[in-house]
């Protein structure tokens, strides 16, 4: 596990950083639910102004030994709140998506949290799990990212989740 993995607010000059890690095809197959059109900058832009304009959104950019290795947000859907993260491609595999998320959680008190992700991405899924989410449902939604319906875990942070420590 990568103890260096910090988060800080999303600066202007993280943007060409997220938006190159989005321009990976297994990234956008891995996580499914992305952009319709990873390559589409204006779409990318217009996505990001809104994120950022909008108070109720916990964003942050993951920063390892002082460079941008991806983002994590919490943000409202409907009445709950969810988390989402994506990591550079080439960072995959270092506990930096852990790290990040554990430290998100701990910034965002409200609880229960909630996530979903694709039933055939184990990685993501262990994120999710190492950091206390357990799975409370199943759903199905068309994913952008593979041009298909995809089956999906629904998972949960309890309310009575254990304070998070390092991972």
């Amino acid at each position: 596990m990568t103890s260096d993995v910090r988060l800080r607010p999303v600066r202007d000059a993280d943007l060409p950083e997220f938006y190159a890690h989005q321009q990976d095809p297994q990234a956008n197959w891995m996580a499914a639910f992305g952009p319709a059109d990873p390559a589409d900058r204006v779409a990318f832009d217009a996505h990001w102004a809104r994120i950022r304009a909008d108070p109720r959104i916990v964003t942050r950019t993951v920063v390892v030994d002082g460079e941008v290795v991806g983002h994590v947000a919490a943000f409202p859907v409907d009445e709950r709140t969810e988390v989402s993260y994506w990591i550079d491609p080439r960072r995959w595999g270092r506990g930096h998506a852990t790290a990040a998320l554990a430290a998100l959680l701990r910034e965002v008190p409200q609880r229960p949290v909630h996530a979903r992700v694709a039933k055939d991405n184990r990685a993501s899924l262990a994120v999710l799990r190492k950091c206390g989410f357990v799975v409370v449902g199943e759903d199905s939604g068309y994913a952008p990212g593979r041009g298909a319906e995809v089956e999906e875990w629904v998972l949960e942070l309890p309310a009575d989740a254990a304070e998070l420590g390092d991972h």
